[in-house]
C-alpha cells in the first residue's frame, strides 16, 4: 500500500483496510481474554470438587485414628501438616485473586480484563522485586519445600519428593529466544489480568491436585478393606426376578467382595446342604424347583474355615413365582374405543415378557416411544383387531388378540368469545370477538381451526365470513341490530389444524343476543 503517489480514492481505501484489520484484532483479543475466563471458571469448579474430595479424605482417615490410633496416628499427623501447608497457600492464593479483581467494574467480565497493571505495579519494580512479588515466591517455597520435607521423611513417599519441587519449581526461565529470565517475569509480567488470574487459579488447581496425590500415596499399604469374613454379605442374585409355576428358580449367591479366589466349605439352603459341584470359586450356584405361585423365601447360612473357627454368614432372601401367562395386556391409554383422525395412544404388553419380546400389528398401529407403547391411527370401517405375539425366556411362543371399535370425531360445538349455546353479548363486543368450534368432553386435546362461517342479522343478508373474526360486511349488518335482536352464527366451516384431510362433522350454530 505505499511507494508512488497514491489518489484521494485509494488513500481512502487504504485506510479503510487498516481499519478493518485493527478491528478484527481487537475481536480476536476479546475471544482470547473470554477463552481464558471460561477456563478459569471450569479450573474453579474442578478446584471446588478437588477440596471436597481432600476434605472427605481427611475425615476418612481421622474415622481410622479413631478406630486404631497406634495403626493411624503417625499417618494422621502427616496428613495435617500437609492439609495445613495445602490451606494457608491456596488461602493466600483466593485472597491475592480477590486483590487483582478488585481493579474491574464487573469480574465476570473478562473482555474487560486487558491490563496487567495490578501484577506490573505490584510485583515489579524496574528490573526487581516488590515484596508483594517476593511474598509470592515465599509462599509458593513455603509449600513445595514443606510438602517436600515431609515427603522424604517418610520412606514409602520419598520419590514423589522431586515430583513436588518440579512442579513448583520457580528458577529462571529461558525464554524462545534463548535469553533466561527470571521466573516470575517470565509468568507474570506484561500479561493480561484475566490471563494471570486463570494461572492463579492453576496453582490453585496443582495444590490440590499434589494434596490428593500425596494423601492417597499416604494411604496406600495401610487403609486397605478388612478381609475377615465377619465383613462380608451374602447376597443372593436370581437370575430372573419372577419364576413361572412349574419352572425351576435358577440363581446364584455371591459375596459382598466377589473374591474369585473364594470357596465355601459349606453352604445351607433351606434346610439342605449343597453339593461340592455347587459350590464355587467366588460364587454358589443355585437350583430347585420354584415351589407354587406367590414369594417364597431362601434362607441359609455359608461356612467358612478362618484360622481355628467356622464363619457362619446367614443368607436370607425372598423371590416371587407367578403364574404362567396365556394372555396378554392391551388397554387405551385414553378410552375403550379408538377414534379416527387423531393418534390413540396404547399401551400394549404380555405379563412377565419383556417388551423387546412382544410385537403388535394391526392396520394404523406403530411403535411408539417408551415401553410398551404404541401409536393407532385407525383408517375406514368400525373395527379394529390387534394381534400380539410374544416369547418367553424359555423360548416359548404366545400369542392374543383384541377388537376395537373405530368411531368417528363427535360434532364440534361454535363459540364465540369462547362460549357457546345462545350467548348475550354487546354489540361492540360482538364486532371484535372470535368464532371458534370446540369439542365438548373429548378426551384428546384438538387444535380446531374454523375458517368460514355465515352471519345473519335480523332483517338483513346473511354474510359468508372467511376466518374467524367479523368483516367490514357482516359489522354493517350488525350495526343494524337492535337491543334484544338474535344474531345466528352458523354453518361453520372447521377442520384440525395440520390435518385437513379429515373431514370434521358439521359445526353446531351459535346464537349471540344483542345486549345494548
Amino acid at each position: 500500500m505505499a511507494g508512488g503517489k497514491l489518489s484521494a480514492r485509494q488513500k481512502m481505501i487504504n485506510l479503510m483496510y487498516l481499519i478493518f484489520i485493527a478491528m478484527l484484532a481487537l475481536n480476536m483479543s476479546k475471544e482470547v481474554l473470554s477463552a481464558f475466563g471460561l477456563m478459569n471458571e471450569k479450573l474453579t469448579e474442578s478446584n471446588e470438587a478437588a477440596t471436597q474430595r481432600n476434605s472427605d479424605f481427611m475425615q476418612g482417615l481421622a474415622e481410622k485414628v479413631s478406630e486404631q490410633p497406634a495403626k493411624y496416628q503417625p499417618l494422621k499427623a502427616q496428613a495435617d501438616q500437609i492439609d495445613a501447608l495445602a490451606t494457608e497457600f491456596n488461602s493466600y492464593l483466593e485472597d491475592l485473586k480477590g486483590k487483582m479483581t478488585s481493579t474491574v467494574d464487573d469480574p465476570q467480565d473478562y473482555e474487560i480484563m486487558d491490563k496487567g497493571d495490578y501484577l506490573d505495579n505490584n510485583f515489579f519494580k524496574g528490573d526487581k522485586l516488590e515484596p508483594a512479588g517476593e511474598e509470592f515466591l515465599a509462599q509458593i517455597a513455603k509449600f513445595r519445600d514443606g510438602v517436600s520435607a515431609i515427603l522424604a521423611s517418610n520412606p514409602d513417599l520419598a520419590s514423589m519428593a522431586d515430583d513436588v519441587k518440579k512442579k513448583f519449581n520457580t528458577d529462571p526461565v529461558t525464554n524462545r529466544d534463548g535469553i533466561t529470565v527470571d521466573w516470575l517475569d517470565y509468568h507474570y509480567k506484561g500479561f493480561p489480568l484475566v490471563a494471570s488470574l486463570t494461572k492463579m487459579t492453576q496453582l490453585q488447581a496443582d495444590v490440590k491436585t499434589t494434596e490428593s496425590e500425596v494423601l492417597s500415596s499416604m494411604l496406600a499399604g495401610k487403609l486397605k478393606v478388612e478381609a475377615s469374613l465377619t465383613n462380608f454379605d451374602a447376597i443372593v442374585v436370581p437370575d430372573k426376578t419372577a419364576f413361572f409355576s412349574g419352572e425351576n428358580f435358577t440363581g446364584r449367591i455371591i459375596l459382598g467382595k466377589n473374591d474369585k479366589t473364594l470357596k465355601a466349605d459349606k453352604v445351607i439352603i433351606n434346610g439342605q446342604e449343597l453339593s461340592a459341584e455347587s459350590m464355587q470359586a467366588g460364587q454358589t450356584l443355585l437350583d430347585f424347583p420354584a415351589g407354587a405361585v406367590g414369594e417364597r423365601e431362601i434362607e441359609g447360612e455359608f461356612q467358612f474355615k478362618e484360622g481355628d473357627s467356622i464363619i457362619s454368614i446367614p443368607v436370607k432372601s425372598t423371590y416371587a413365582v407367578v403364574p404362567k401367562p396365556n394372555s396378554a395386556t392391551i388397554s387405551a391409554d385414553k378410552m375403550n374405543v379408538v377414534y379416527r383422525g387423531v393418534s390413540n395412544p396404547m399401551t400394549i404388553s404380555f405379563a412377565g415378557v419383556s417388551d423387546n419380546n412382544v410385537s403388535a400389528s394391526a392396520p394404523g398401529l406403530s411403535k411408539g416411544s417408551g415401553t410398551g407403547k404404541y401409536i393407532m391411527k385407525p383408517g375406514t370401517g368400525r373395527e379394529v383387531v390387534i394381534n400380539v405375539s410374544g416369547t418367553l425366556p424359555d423360548g416359548t411362543k404366545v400369542s392374543d388378540r383384541a377388537t376395537f371399535r373405530i368411531k368417528d370425531i363427535p360434532k364440534p360445538t361454535g363459540t364465540i368469545s369462547r362460549q357457546s349455546g345462545i350467548v348475550k353479548l354487546p354489540r361492540n363486543s360482538v364486532e371484535i370477538a372470535t368464532v371458534g368450534a370446540l369439542l365438548e368432553d373429548f378426551d384428546f386435546e384438538l387444535p380446531i381451526q374454523v375458517t368460514q362461517f355465515k352471519f345473519k342479522v335480523p332483517g338483513q343478508p346473511t354474510v359468508t365470513v372467511n376466518g374467524t373474526k367479523l368483516n367490514s360486511q357482516a359489522k354493517n349488518a350488525l350495526r343494524k341490530a337492535r337491543r334484544g335482536d338474535q344474531v345466528a352464527i352458523f354453518d361453520i366451516k372447521a377442520q384440525i389444524r395440520g390435518n385437513s384431510s379429515y373431514k370434521l362433522k358439521g359445526v353446531s350454530a351459535v346464537i349471540v343476543e344483542i345486549t345494548n
